[in-house]
Formats: structure tokens, sequence, C-alpha cells
């Protein structure tokens, strides 16, 4: 967007250019959440804070600061909904906390799903990645793994979340059979057996999905509960063309016996329980939900029972183990699990009599 600058960022946040300016260079007095809206809403923009430094800036500096440069592969609409806070916002307020602690610069661009090459335009316009100014890259949401071929023979590569089909780049993410192992004791301790898995199809094949629902059939064949083909929606071979599609199937296998959904994710249950209750099914009396996320929707009744993911940790740890792999480009790669933790809202009671 031509003619972006730093006081319309900070009109549109409501804060001070001073405020905005300090977060370009990690002032101590910025939170690292105040941080992670700038860096987001720069992105959206397209203002580009590693562009505005001077040339005669970087040669005062007394050490090049490390640049990080974070892609987010995801539609701006869906990242910015009004009635749900992105995940990756949370995780983008751990990686800006390790680069105010550690004088590192972080840059944020927004990459559309259906962009499948480095190639492609917005790519290209993303200078810290053309000039070789990013010293390392995170990775938040899934990526097609064509890009994160490219991408790491180029750059010292962290994934914020497991990749489909890519075991050979460094990962730091939530224990997702930790969480769904969790959620399922919790339904069982209600008195629930028949229980059900929804998901729902995304543009770029969600890997946290597939790890989810691996959890939940190793979880139920653990427990030697029955998991039912039909009660397994939107993932193969019973994924459907379109949302609407897949709630209503889920409202179908209500009515015929299940008594609860495991969801992948936070925004999934919401969308399944808005559609129940306008189909007249109470929560929890008749059916009980649960997420995976820890977001809270304002306003959301009944409030969700979820497990929630330590995203500024997440953050964190992916920052300090970039930095890692930048001093060791070809040290030996890292998968590394952080657990959930269970909060327990009003979506999950005993099964109706």
């Amino acid at each position: 967007m031509a003619g972006v600058n730093q006081q319309e960022i900070a009109d549109r946040l409501g804060l001070s250019k001073a405020t905005v300016s300090r977060c370009f260079t990690n002032h101590a007095g910025i939170s690292a959440v105040t941080r992670a809206k700038v860096f987001q809403l720069a992105a959206e923009l397209g203002y580009t804070h590693l562009e505005s430094r001077s040339k005669k800036a970087q040669k005062k500096a007394k050490r090049k600061p490390t640049n990080f440069s974070v892609l987010i592969c995801t539609d701006t609409d869906e990242y910015f909904r009004k009635d749900y806070e992105s995940p990756g916002e949370q995780i983008l307020a751990g990686v800006s906390e390790y680069a105010q602690l550690n004088n590192a610069q972080v840059d944020v661009h927004f990459i559309p799903p259906d962009v499948t090459g480095i190639d492609d335009p917005a790519f290209k316009k993303i200078k810290g990645l053309k000039d070789r100014q990013s010293r390392g890259i995170f990775l938040i949401y899934p990526f097609p793994s064509p890009i994160i071929d490219e991408l790491s023979v180029r750059f010292p590569l962290i994934s914020l979340i497991d990749q489909v089909q890519q075991h050979s780049i460094d990962c730091v993410d939530v224990d997702h059979f930790d969480g769904i192992s969790t959620v399922v004791d919790h339904l069982v301790e209600q008195g629930h057996e028949r229980i059900g898995f929804y998901t729902r199809a995304y543009p770029v094949d969600a890997s946290w999905s597939f790890r989810r629902y691996s959890a939940f059939l190793e979880k139920m064949a653990r427990l030697k509960l029955k998991v039912t083909q039909k009660d397994t929606i939107g993932i193969y071979p019973r994924a459907f063309p379109d949302v609407a599609k897949g709630i209503e199937e889920a409202a179908e296998r209500t009515r015929l016996g299940v008594t609860a959904w495991v969801c992948a994710a936070d925004h999934q249950a919401y969308d399944l329980i808005n559609d129940f209750k306008k189909r007249g099914l109470k929560i929890p009396r008749d059916v009980s939900v649960t997420g995976f996320d820890g977001i809270q929707q304002p306003g959301a009744t009944p409030s969700l029972t979820t497990i929630k993911i330590p995203f500024r940790s997440i953050g964190m740890t992916g920052a300090e183990r970039l930095a890692t792999r930048i001093r060791k480009r070809f040290g030996e790669k890292q998968h590394i699990y952080i657990a959930g933790d269970l909060r327990e809202g009003k979506s999950v009671g005993p099964p109706k009599a």
C-alpha cells in the first residue's frame, strides 16, 4: 500500500506514533502484545519496518542486529475476524518478546494460502528475503510443501506448527496427543462413550487437524471405545465440500446417538455450538462439545471446555530454537512439543439419559 507510514498504523490501533516507532526499535517499555499487534497491522498494510531504517543508521550500529521474518499463511480476513482472536497473534507475542530481550528485529508478512512457490509476487515484495536481510524465518500455520522446501535451502527455518509431510525442519508446537487425551478423559469421566470427532477442510491441509485426529483415534483405541467412521466429520473419507454440510452431518449424527464432539479447534467448536443451538439442541444437556486452542470467543455461551495452548511459550521457544539454528546451520533437527492445559467451561456435561 503506497504511502503507508507509522502514523497510519498508530491511528488505526489508537496508539501514539512514538509508541509505534518504539515497537520497531525494541524499546523496553513496550509490551510484547502491543508489538505483536503493531507488527501484524504493518504486515496487513504492506509497511515493512526494515525498509525504514536509513543506511546511515545502519552504519552507526555497533553490532548488526538479528533480523527474523515471520511468514503467516492465511487469508487476512480469517486472521483478523472480529469474533475470534487468531492463535497466530499470541504466538507472535512470544516471538516479539524474545526479539525485545535479544535486540532482534522482526518483520511480519501474510502469505495467501493459494501461493505455491517463492517466485510468487507475494514473496518477491518481501525485502528481508530478497536482500537476505533476514537471518532466519518463522512459519506460522501450514504452508505448501514446495514453499518449505525452497525456503529451507536458503534460510534457517523454524515452523511454529507441525507441517504435513515435512520432517526435515525444526518445529515447536503444542503436544497434540496430550491435549486430545485430556479432553477425551474428561468426557469419559462424565460418562460419554459414543464420542465423535469434528473438523473441516482448509485451503492448505491443516497438519494440526490431522495430528489431533490421529491422537483421538489412538486415545479411543487405548480406552477400548469404538470409533464409528460415520461419527468422524471433515476428514478423509468423511470430508465435506463446505462447512455447512459438515455441520449438518454432525447434527444428524447427534440425533443418531453421538453424545459428545471433540473438535480439532475452538473456532470449529463455536461454529458447531452456534448451529446446534439454532436447531434447538441444548449444550451440554443434549450434546457436549470440546475445542482445542483456549481462545475464548467474546460473549460465547456456554463457555467452551478446551485445551489452552501455551502460544506465547511456543513463540518464545521457537525464537530461541531459531537463534540456535542460525548459529548451527546444519545441526540435528528438533521437534519440541509443549503441553497445554485443560480449561473447563460449561460445554460439557453428562450424556443425556
